[in-house]
């Protein structure tokens, strides 16, 4: 009997560009047998049919996968008018038809900048929300409807592509727990009628965009350059670089008041890098307190 290879700890971020047809657990399971990892994680999960950006963190680098979780997001979506879904999408079955006004720039530019700004959103059925221990589209697969609350969220920018008389494509950069399922048919409601997606791309997480995504396949070929240090995902903090001294005062559970970063006076999150330069943990610099801690420590035996 052939023996399974041994796991290994492998640490860094992989940046997929999802194909249609997969679950994000799907690609995480592909990445994590590329790399024979042992722990592997996404951030923030796409939808079967949707495409595009989803990070997938190995090892250690799972630990800043709430930071990713809680970044904004950036997607290309292509809504289909005259025909709602139970699911919002285009795997779902026809619940309702309408006629579809006709449409002009104006009214179409009107109905997008309407959703401008943060806005209230009901989760859909078919979601991973859980209720009492299992996700909405459990219940929804059942015919049961959950009653939910509505959230705010907020979209950062909404602009249109282009249309046709039953179709319209539009890029949206939104907050963290934005449905754009919701949105879609919340657009085709201002319109007069209704409808659902027909296709989602992510083109951006946080710091990551779709220029630095791969296919899974390329990822297969060029595995060391396709996996990235885990720090990248933290470009957004300040970086502070401690002797070893202080490093290992901070891992004993201490802190620090005279290393400071550029604004003492306001609360934040920084990157910690040891004399080698190599990253260790994220920070948290207190300002009521005017001291310095850890917040999330690392263990890279070897930088990745």
């Amino acid at each position: 009997m052939q023996r399974r290879s041994r796991r290994r700890a492998v640490n860094g971020i992989v940046l997929v560009n999802k194909a249609p047809g997969l679950t994000s657990a799907d690609v995480v399971k592909q990445v994590s047998k590329l790399y024979n990892a042992k722990k592997a994680g996404h951030t923030g999960t796409l939808d079967p049919f949707a495409t595009g950006l989803l990070p997938v963190c190995l090892g250690e680098a799972t630990k800043v996968s709430s930071m990713l979780l809680a970044s904004d997001k950036r997607y290309t979506a292509t809504l289909l008018l005259g025909e709602a879904t139970d699911t919002g999408d285009h795997e779902g079955e026809v619940i309702e038809r309408a006629s579809v006004p006709e449409l002009t720039l104006e009214s179409v530019a009107s109905a997008l900048a309407r959703f401008s700004g943060k806005i209230m959103q009901v989760p859909p059925m078919y979601s991973s929300l859980k209720h009492e221990g299992q996700s909405l589209h459990v219940y929804a697969r059942q015919g049961i409807e959950i009653e939910r609350e509505p959230r705010e969220v907020e979209i950062r920018a909404i602009e249109l592509i282009d249309f046709d008389q039953n179709q319209i494509r539009f890029d949206v950069h939104c907050s963290k727990g934005t449905y754009i399922r919701v949105l879609g048919g919340d657009i085709a409601q201002s319109l007069g009628t209704v409808g659902h997606l027909v296709a989602l791309h992510r083109t951006q997480t946080g710091v990551f965009h779709s220029q630095m995504m791969q296919p899974i396949e390329e990822i297969a070929r060029y595995r060391n350059t396709n996996l990235l240090p885990l720090d990248i995902a933290l470009t957004d903090y300040q970086s502070l670089y401690l002797t070893s001294e202080q490093k290992d005062h901070l891992w004993m559970g201490g802190f620090l008041f005279d290393v400071k970063p550029s604004d003492p006076e306001q609360s934040c999150l920084v990157r910690l890098y040891d004399e080698q330069q190599h990253i260790f943990a994220v920070g948290e610099w207190q300002a009521d307190k005017q001291r310095l801690k850890i917040k999330r420590g690392f263990n890279l035996a070897t930088p990745v």
